[in-house]
């Protein structure tokens, strides 16, 4: 489909989905994010769904401000993807072992390493301006050295919640290794201390929703929150690659015959902030549940932890700002999820895929997120599909 427009204070609500399927308290949102004196534009993915403050699923263009809700707590937050030149064939008939190395390999939850992964171990791995990367971190309030320590410790580790560690299949039969998780208890402190800042600013008083406050160009604090967000956005990119790494690892071992290989990764931030110009001016996008789908870049679009995903190509659809959704996108909340479906659901719902199935993650069930083929047939205009994959592996926090 093309996108639907609806009528804004300050610029027109561009939706790539049935504006009629959008729960009422996401529509909220978008309008309360039209009426900000700095928007200039304001596109909606098809896995739109309600969030703190801005919509997940919004990508919001605004020129000489940014919102830091509009990128979200989750700094960073992306995915990575590996072709692998193993096949299905390759395949032991009892994935449990395998599925134990992972979770053996990378710490998931709140877990964190016992002592910081050394990048310098892994081949292949690029370790040039790691140590630059440290020095530049000033954390936030007094703690520093403390939250420098943790965070160095939690870089390559899963998290909970939506985050994940698969290993799947295309439709060709050849095995990907797919990761999602961004900057970890770090990006969230930092993101959260900006936040309260912003909101105590003057030119934040009367906004329509507190939680959209915004920093303007040019003051202290839009320095501070941009020093501190691209720091968490590069963080996020180390986590994935550190744990991908340390997934390679595994599948090295564990079939050591098959020698396998791996073409390059692909990865892509979907919460974070660019630099981009668009109609002629320099402007600075959010997207908060959206991955950049600029001509011919690639990006990763999951389902959930029992149907497929997507790697794809942008279009380059300026309308969009070159942009796609994030993946299928929540049908309803956690809580009612846990409230809707039972661990038999979810037995059932993830029936042929090695994953835990008991109530830790009764909230991650395929049935409370959105049909990702119908995302997908909405967006035909955002991208086109590279390979479709299935998990026959899914490690959640």
């Amino acid at each position: 489909m093309s996108y639907v427009e609806m009528p804004g204070a300050k610029v027109p609500i561009r939706m790539w989905t049935d504006p009629a399927t959008v729960e009422e308290g996401a529509l909220q949102q978008l309008r309360n994010v039209a009426t900000l004196p700095w928007i200039k534009g304001l596109a909606v993915m098809p896995d739109v769904h309600y969030g703190k403050g801005a919509t997940v699923g919004s990508v919001i263009a605004m020129r000489g401000a940014v919102c830091p809700a509009a990128v979200g707590v989750d700094i960073g937050c992306g995915m990575s993807a590996v072709k692998t030149s193993l096949t299905a064939n390759d395949l032991p008939g009892d994935l449990s072992r395998l599925r134990s190395k992972i979770e053996q390999a990378i710490p998931v939850g709140r877990g964190m390493h016992d002592s910081p992964v050394e990048p310098g171990r892994f081949y292949g791995l690029a370790t040039g301006g790691w140590d630059d990367f440290w020095g530049r971190f000033e954390g936030v309030a007094d703690a520093v050295k403390f939250r420098e320590e943790r965070a160095a410790k939690q870089m390559g580790t899963l998290g909970g919640g939506n985050h994940l560690v698969e290993t799947c299949t295309d439709t060709e039969g050849a095995v990907w290794l797919m990761l999602h998780s961004g900057s970890r208890n770090i990006g969230k402190e930092l993101a959260e201390h900006h936040i309260g800042v912003a909101q105590k600013l003057p030119h934040n008083q009367g906004l329509v929703d507190g939680d959209l406050a915004v920093f303007i160009s040019d003051t202290p604090q839009m320095a501070a929150y941009r020093n501190d967000l691209y720091w968490a956005q590069e963080y996020a990119k180390y986590n994935r690659a550190i744990m991908m790494a340390l997934l390679k690892d595994v599948i090295r071992k564990e079939f050591k015959k098959a020698k396998p290989t791996f073409e390059p990764e692909i990865s892509c931030h979907h919460n974070y902030v660019a630099e981009e110009r668009y109609e002629g001016m320099d402007m600075l996008v959010t997207r908060k549940g959206a991955i950049r789908a600029g001509s011919g870049e690639f990006g990763i679009i999951p389902g959930s932890m029992g149907t497929s995903s997507y790697i794809v190509k942008g279009l380059g659809n300026e309308k969009a700002f070159n942009s796609a959704s994030h993946g299928a996108g929540r049908r309803m909340s956690r809580s009612a999820a846990k409230r809707h479906f039972t661990v038999r659901d979810l037995e059932e719902q993830t029936r042929g895929v090695e994953c835990r199935k008991d109530a830790g993650v009764l909230d991650e069930i395929p049935g409370a997120y959105k049909n990702i083929d119908q995302v997908m047939a909405q967006q035909r205009d955002l991208v086109e599909v590279v390979a479709k994959l299935k998990q026959f592996i899914c490690v959640k926090g």
